[in-house]
């Protein structure tokens, strides 16, 4: 699976999802600082099938009904990658059990 973490996560945060996925940050792809619009058009036509953030205005900030993309925000007590390591599981649980909406938040 290939999955892009948002700038405002922990860059070191990518290497708790696993060497069974792709994943990638948004300053490996040189996207840093990309508006939320053009970044969503960038990893879907970039072949990503995950995008997951901390934001969580972003449902209220894009137009997602036609993005393919499947979204995840992490919501925890912090932004740490200690804390926020601990919502990935629920990510992939979620993906199995299927019946997703384009934006998934994680508590």
């Amino acid at each position: 699976m290939k999955i892009l973490l948002d700038e405002s996560l922990p860059r070191k945060l990518k290497f708790d999802f696993g060497n069974e996925h792709e994943v990638w940050t948004v300053k490996e792809k040189g996207w840093l600082g990309v508006k939320n619009g053009v970044l969503l058009d960038l990893l879907e036509k970039d072949g990503f099938e995950v995008f997951v953030t901390v934001d969580q205005n972003l449902p209220y900030q894009q137009n997602l009904i036609t993005i393919s993309v499947m979204i995840f925000v992490l919501c925890g007590k912090d932004n740490r990658r200690v804390t926020l390591r601990l919502l990935i599981p629920e990510i992939f649980i979620r993906i199995a059990e299927g019946n997703l909406r384009t934006v998934n938040e994680i508590w």
